[in-house]
């Protein structure tokens, strides 16, 4: 199968969004499948206000419905909500190509903390983009309820995975962590007051707090909070060493659709710490982690809970059973528009935008 992949989170962007897609894409490539990724990085681009580090795409439906054509997919999956999302709805609806989409981000979450404005104002927007999808996938049945309750329909199941020969408990910790008091508490993750970092910094269980990921909030929580150790951005091997050497992770976040970094903590082995919300509710079992309103209350609670049961809680999500349930989502083109000799399998760049 042809397939295009339209996003605006892509590389060199680090965040679960631009985690999952790649792994998607490489599982689906493995397969034999043909994948052509439509990414901010191929048009002229404009940083996004209070995140210079995302680059928000300055195209049109023609620009990316021209695409589109050159690569004549077997199905077209629009992952974001953004510019480049958008104007590949806009082509796909002119065209009469079908469509499916995504539920990613809490956007109208987001966007609300940074105005200060209700969600609700936002909620419209979302609807209006996800209509005419052919299916909305979405991670969690906590999602699903959400969205049902916002009028938004025709919802499809597409879980989330973790790379266990990446992730895993024997891994050797950081060297920073053999010197440090125990508990070490961890946060991984986008350095951003959509994250509720701040209850995780706050929270007076005894112990070291590490932080590890970049982020719009990092310069100032830093110089804010001198006894918390923030490490930067970490991938890979690295990141994995954080996860395995750490006695517990905090997972602070009252918006997340998900929380990938939470299976990722799992399958090195360390129990999780969170609020009881979408996100938590749908990864965690009794085994892996505890919710609770005080994080303190949670992360006591975690620390008491066994490091293998969280491993194979961690293995119940594997990148193979989440690209099978993308592949049963898509919205293939009606036979007749299909084409008819697809080329060789493997990836697809398409060229960048004058």
């Amino acid at each position: 199968m042809r397939i295009a992949l339209v996003t605006d989170a892509w590389l060199p962007q680090v965040n679960g969004v631009v985690r999952t897609l790649m792994a998607t894409v490489g599982e689906l490539t493995r397969r034999g499948h043909t994948v052509a990724v439509i990414a901010p990085d191929q048009f002229r681009s404009v940083p996004c206000p209070t995140y210079p580090e995302i680059r928000l795409a300055l195209a049109g439906a023609r620009a990316v419905g021209l695409r589109l054509d050159q690569f004549a997919p077997d199905a077209v999956h629009l992952a974001t909500e953004g510019p480049l999302g958008s104007a590949a709805r806009r082509s796909c609806l002119h065209s009469g190509r079908p469509f499916t989409t995504a539920f990613h981000t809490q956007f109208p979450d987001y966007v609300a903390r940074r105005t200060g404005l209700p969600a609700g104002l936002f909620w419209p927007l979302f609807r209006r983009f996800h209509r005419q999808s052919a299916g909305v996938m979405v991670a969690t049945e906590s999602v699903r309820e959400q969205l049902r309750a916002h009028g938004i329909g025709n919802l499809r199941p597409w879980t989330r995975g973790v790379d266990i020969s990446i992730f895993r408990p024997e891994i050797a910790p950081p060297g920073l962590f053999l010197g440090l008091p125990r508990p070490i508490q961890l946060y991984v993750g986008r350095v951003a007051p959509e994250k509720n970092i701040e209850a995780f910094l706050a929270n007076e269980h005894p112990g070291s707090k590490v932080v590890v990921g970049d982020g719009p909030a990092l310069d100032r929580l830093r110089s804010e909070w001198t006894e918390v150790h923030f490490l930067g951005r970490k991938i890979g091997l690295e990141l994995a060493a954080c996860y395995a050497g750490a006695d517990v992770f905090v997972f602070p976040s009252r918006t997340d659709t998900f929380g990938l970094v939470m299976i990722e903590a799992l399958a090195c082995g360390t129990p999780v710490a969170a609020y009881p919300v979408c996100g938590p509710r749908d990864v965690l079992d009794a085994r892996s982690g505890v919710m609770a309103e005080r994080l303190e209350d949670a992360i006591a609670g975690a620390l008491r809970l066994e490091r293998s049961a969280c491993l194979a809680r961690a293995r119940d999500f594997t990148w193979q059973a989440s690209t099978d349930q993308f592949l049963a989502a898509l919205e293939p083109l009606p036979p007749e528009e299909e084409t008819a000799a697809p080329p060789e399998p493997g990836g697809e760049s398409l060229p960048r935008a004058a």
